[in-house]
């Protein structure tokens, strides 16, 4: 099942978060800021150190540490430079990759936030419908593996495109 609701995904009460991450994984600002601080910004810093690098469109995983939830998906969407440099793929694949990351770790509900739609400035329009045809195409190829797909946002007029592009 796939809802969107006004949500800080630091406080969902899910298996998994996913973190709009950089190709670096240092602690930034917006929603990755959000999670290190809630998590404990020198744990998570340490245990993405550890992993070093996430090219964008992939996905990797971390603990949560003080965070709600078990786990913390690290993902690298586009930035978007117009729409001509393979945004669409790549976002497609952050999403996609993500919840690979969930069924890998047998978790069975994750919390997103509209992944590029912030500071890398994707359309959001363009970015819910990306979103949403990934989570689909995922829960469509593994029907037998129950999972809550929850994406979170914090303003209400993004929530309403979200939900217009849900139906």
């Amino acid at each position: 099942m796939i809802s969107i609701k006004l949500l800080d995904i630091t406080t969902a009460k899910t298996d998994c978060i996913v973190n709009a991450a950089n190709e670096w994984l240092q602690g930034g600002s917006g929603v990755c800021g959000a999670i290190f601080r809630k998590a404990g910004w020198d744990d998570m810093q340490v245990a993405c150190d550890k992993l070093g690098h996430c090219p964008t469109g992939e996905a990797v995983a971390t603990p949560a540490f003080a965070l709600p939830c078990k786990h913390v998906i690290h993902t690298v969407g586009p930035i978007w430079q117009g729409g001509s440099h393979g945004e669409e793929e790549l976002l497609y694949g952050a999403y996609w990759s993500s919840l690979a990351r969930v069924k890998e770790l047998n978790c069975h509900s994750v919390a997103f936030p509209l992944i590029s739609a912030g500071i890398f400035g994707y359309p959001k329009r363009q970015a819910w419908q990306v979103a949403i045809r990934a989570c689909r195409d995922f829960m469509a190829k593994f029907k037998d593996y129950k999972l809550d797909i929850v994406i979170g946002v914090l303003d209400p007029e993004i929530l309403a495109i979200g939900k217009a592009e849900l139906q």
